[in-house]
């Protein structure tokens, strides 16, 4: 077959784009093997993809899915939670690490965040939890690791289950251990602006044995575990991840290593190029075993900064950009339950200077220093 360069996606020749794939050739490979052989779903091609992504992340079992949001769901529904529950979750997040709970019945509550980790303060979670409470779902946020050893603590003393979105986490270490090996149920998610894709899909992954079948059953129609042909013994979905889809993970994965390392040298020299920008705060640096997984690159800019206006401007300019993230408990399905303004001071502030700007794998220096600039010139034109 003809091999293909690195490929990213066609935009304007002067516009700056927020994210691309990072794809080449083997992709194209992997997936014509599997069309080639005929099987489409449940085949080999998924247990490959499995195998090497526990591998990677240092688990015993891993669970391919179709997205992040049915891989989180799953361990919510595993985790027990229904009707008269309450999960604690960040209000600074995507909308499906507190959609889930919802799903199963249960009421979310939210806790608000730390202002420099942007993950859950876990001090805000003690004080949120009541005698309804029966789980957590801390969010890696940005690539960042949350403090597990501290959820972990109250989640212990208070008979609580945890479930961790690590959709935009992989790769991360949290005091030196990979993200997703802390012994809790994790969910990966590999959208095509994560730092791996499938271009939808996802990954549950556990060292327990009778969870992670319990999950294959449930992506799978509540397959009986005796495997035997159209018999069902549980209510399931249909959540599979194909061998298509599969085939591309699996090339994302042999060069996972690789692309993580091109997304910290781009965010590196971010850092370089914005610290100096007055109103413009960079992310956390590394530190104390904690490693950040870069998903995005975000800038927090200071009080009494118009971020809309920031954001349009460049868009003007050819920088695209996003508001990276609302406030969840402020979408308009949220409201309908009660959440107002100034319920979490914290996350509300982050989420109304917070800003994402472009960022991929194989973004160039000229590209970087464009953006730099064109942001350097808006706020000095206020």
């Amino acid at each position: 077959m003809v091999m293909q360069a690195e490929t990213t996606t066609t935009v304007a020749d002067d516009v700056v784009p927020l994210a691309q794939p990072f794809l080449n050739g083997r992709e194209i490979e992997l997936v014509t093997e599997v069309l080639r052989s005929g099987r489409l779903s449940l085949g080999p091609m998924v247990t490959r993809f499995e195998d090497m992504f526990a591998s990677f992340v240092g688990t015993k079992h891993a669970v391919a899915v179709s997205s992040g949001t049915t891989g989180l769901h799953v361990a919510a529904i595993t985790a027990g939670w229904g009707e008269g529950d309450e999960v604690i979750t960040s209000p600074f997040s995507f909308v499906s690490s507190a959609n889930i709970a919802r799903y199963t019945g249960a009421t979310v509550t939210f806790a608000d965040i730390d202002p420099q980790t942007l993950n859950l303060d876990p001090a805000a979670v003690e004080a949120a939890v009541t005698s309804k409470t029966r789980g957590i779902v801390p969010v890696d946020i940005f690539g960042w690791p949350v403090d597990m050893d501290a959820l972990s603590k109250i989640a212990g003393t208070h008979d609580l289950t945890m479930v961790e979105d690590a959709c935009e986490a992989l790769g991360a270490t949290y005091k030196g251990r990979n993200v997703g090996a802390a012994g809790v149920p994790a969910v990966f998610a590999f959208y095509a602006n994560k730092q791996m894709t499938t271009g939808e899909g996802g990954m549950l992954v556990t060292d327990d044995d009778h969870l992670a079948a319990e999950w294959r059953s449930l992506i799978n129609q509540g397959r009986a575990d005796s495997g035997q042909w159209l018999a069902h013994d549980r209510l399931g979905y249909n959540y599979r991840l194909s061998d298509i889809a599969s085939a591309v993970g699996v090339a994302q994965l042999e060069k996972l290593n690789r692309i993580l390392t091109m997304r910290r040298e781009v965010a590196f020299a971010y850092n370089r190029l914005l610290a100096d920008i007055p109103g413009v705060n960079i992310p956390l640096a590394d530190g104390d075993g904690n490693e950040r997984s870069w998903f995005v690159y975000y800038v927090v800019l200071d009080e009494g900064i118009d971020r809309n206006d920031v954001m349009l401007k460049l868009t003007e300019r050819g920088v695209q950009c996003k508001p990276y993230l609302p406030s969840i408990h402020l979408q308009p399905y949220f409201r309908e339950l009660g959440f107002r303004e100034g319920m979490f001071p914290v996350a509300e502030s982050i989420s109304a200077r917070s800003l994402a700007l472009p960022f991929f794998p194989q973004m160039s220096p000229q590209q970087q220093q464009r953006v730099a600039d064109e942001l350097r010139d808006v706020l000095a034109a206020g």
